[in-house]
């Protein structure tokens, strides 16, 4: 006996795909993963759609973070997707068997497909995500239409029996959607099956399929928005953020969308290019030379339409559903799993010469997964920056300290430890409902501001929003206390020192702390490896006092490295110089005494960022 054929090899392959996955478990939270299992955390009636957070996604899937949340979190969101995975090939291998029942090998090669494409890292399934979570229950929903299908074309089955299995069938259906939204393959399978009833004049059969799988589809649709209500969350705010965000959302990203949208969808379709799905979709569609054998005439054949037209519906929505996501991240390619199981199964009934060809493209899209999974392992890969920011986080926060990243990657608030006042965890919500940051600024002026503030870069402003008013409340609130990469770590100021306006420099930040009749005081805030120009002041003189950091100086000749409390004197008209060679920010208080204290007071006589 073919090994292939043997009953045990769908489970092999399955404990094989959990293997594969299994070093996912040492993988740091992803952006939704972190951020998907913050807002679970704290579910309950609050201030927003899911307690006091906002998010596009369907009350199912933050259930299902809340169960990994009361688990422990990583871990058990990471077993979640190892059960996912395990479960779908499980489930692979029934459809092969249901679907092409005079095939031994079928069940193999159906449980392969799935186990290879939800693990292969070329369609970014190193991340638990809807896309994932959501797969199991599409293909549930396929072998519930095979056995309605079964029970439908036999004549002795009694009609609850058929019922029940359409009802299974609607109730797994819309099971995926409420994961994650655009996974409805379930409808476009048992709509297409529905159709094929009506073409072969079984209209009566046709009916109570639709009866039976709508009354399913609504019953656990009714029971997820009832249980979604008593949790705060509403079906018409569920209608607006899992719907019409959407729309809004895509006519945002195709009007504003930086030179990163098109980069993503190329290596997004390089990436499917180069896993071998597209073979497999050939080997089921293209025509061959001379007659390919006809499939068996079995009473299962007839019980269900043509594989090849359940493959092709379903891969042609899956395609629209990657297309139209708009972001074209790698994990959308993984809607398309159950379209792939379905082609292989077309391949298996209706194209069988070419079905050790199909294995061939398996075992390619096998090779391709783990040479990219090597290459990943084998690189010495430095500490992520967002990682090294929720460690400094987590190292220096106070009970009852809260943050706010911006925009995007909650990840870092929740490995940190930290909640958010700001409902808005992901840049698309900020850039579609809040893009002028007019509620942004309401939390920042409110009577309970963010502690800690994070920045992707050197401003609040990027593609899709507008910062102009909120860029100076922010400078007047928050002080520069670290750097990781291009993330920027602020924290709140004392009320005493939120006065001044923060003067953005090539080499750090500026402010007036307080000035009067011939003196002012100032903040300056120097990024590591950073120094002002050479220069000179023929009207003033100047005092530096180092309050965080380390600075090095150059006062005329005198070359002194000061560090936290002392000081440094400048007199007037010496040539001078303050700079940053440490890998921490570096604060100094500077008071000018002089007859003019204006900023066009500097002669520079040598600068880093052409200045002099």
């Amino acid at each position: 006996m073919n090994l292939c054929e043997h009953p045990a090899a769908v489970v092999v392959i399955a404990a094989m795909g959990a293997l594969v996955w299994l070093p996912n478990f040492a993988r740091p939270l992803g952006s939704d993963e972190g951020g998907f299992l913050l807002v679970a955390s704290q579910w309950s009636p609050g201030t927003s759609l899911y307690g006091d957070y906002w998010v596009d996604r369907p009350p199912l899937l933050i259930g299902l973070f809340e169960l990994a949340d009361l688990g422990g979190g990583a871990t058990a969101l990471h077993l979640l997707g190892l059960l996912a995975v395990v479960a779908s090939v499980l489930l692979a291998g029934r459809i092969g068997r249901g679907a092409v029942p005079d095939v031994r090998h079928a069940p193999a090669l159906l449980a392969a497909t799935a186990a290879v494409f939800l693990t292969t890292p070329l369609f970014g399934s190193t991340e638990v995500n809807g896309e994932l979570l959501a797969v199991p229950f599409v293909l549930a929903s396929v072998l519930a239409l095979l056995h309605a299908l079964s029970a439908t074309a036999s004549t002795g089955v009694p009609t609850r029996v058929r019922w029940s299995w359409w009802a299974v069938t609607g109730a797994t259906a819309m099971a995926a959607p409420l994961v994650k939204q655009n996974m409805v393959d379930g409808f476009v399978v048992a709509a297409t099956a529905i159709v094929w009833l009506v073409v072969r004049r079984r209209t009566r059969n046709a009916a109570e399929a639709a009866a039976a799988f709508t009354w399913g589809a609504g019953a656990v649709l009714a029971a997820t928005l009832a249980w979604a209500a008593l949790r705060g969350t509403g079906p018409l705010e569920l209608w607006d953020a899992v719907v019409m965000f959407r729309l809004d959302a895509t006519a945002v990203i195709a009007v504003q969308a930086n030179a990163a949208t098109p980069a993503r969808a190329i290596t997004l379709a390089v990436s499917f290019l180069s896993s071998g799905a597209l073979v497999l979709v050939a080997l089921a569609f293209l025509p061959g030379r001379g007659r390919t054998r006809p499939p068996k005439r079995t009473a299962t054949r007839h019980a269900h339409p043509d594989l090849r037209v359940l493959a092709a519906t379903t891969l042609a929505w899956e395609a629209v559903a990657v297309g139209f996501g708009g972001s074209y991240w790698l994990h959308y390619l993984l809607v398309l799993v159950p379209g792939l199981v379905l082609t292989a199964a077309a391949v298996t009934a209706h194209r069988p010469a070419r079905a050790k060809w199909a294995a061939v493209a398996l075992a390619y899209a096998t090779a391709a997964a783990l040479v990219v999974t090597a290459n990943a392992a084998l690189g010495e890969e430095p500490v992520p920056d967002d990682v090294a920011v929720a460690r400094y986080l987590a190292a220096h926060q106070q009970p009852g300290d809260t943050g706010v990243v911006a925009f995007g990657n909650p990840a870092i608030l929740e490995s940190a430890g930290l909640n958010s006042p700001y409902p808005q965890l992901w840049s698309l919500p900020v850039r579609v409902l809040d893009p002028h940051l007019s509620q942004f600024t309401d939390v920042l002026t409110g009577p309970e501001p963010p502690t800690w503030a994070v920045v992707n870069g050197t401003t609040l402003a990027t593609w899709g929003v507008d910062a102009s008013h909120a860029q100076p409340v922010f400078d007047r609130q928050y002080q520069l206390v670290d750097l990781e990469g291009d993330y920027r770590i602020y924290h709140l100021r004392s009320p005493a020192h939120a006065t001044g306006t923060r003067h953005q420099r090539p080499w750090g930040s500026w402010e007036v702390l307080d000035r009067g009749d011939g003196y002012q005081v100032k903040r300056l805030t120097v990024l590591p490896h950073s120094r002002l120009s050479l220069q000179t002041h023929r009207h003033r003189s100047e005092h530096w006092v180092v309050v965080a950091g380390t600075a090095t100086c150059v006062v005329g000749e005198q070359h002194v490295t000061a560090r936290i409390g002392a000081h440094v004197f400048v007199p007037q008209g010496a040539v001078h110089r303050l700079a940053n060679v440490q890998d921490q920010i570096l604060e100094v208080v500077e008071v000018q005494h002089g007859s003019y204290l204006g900023e066009d007071d500097i002669v520079r006589l040598q600068d880093d960022h052409g200045r002099a």
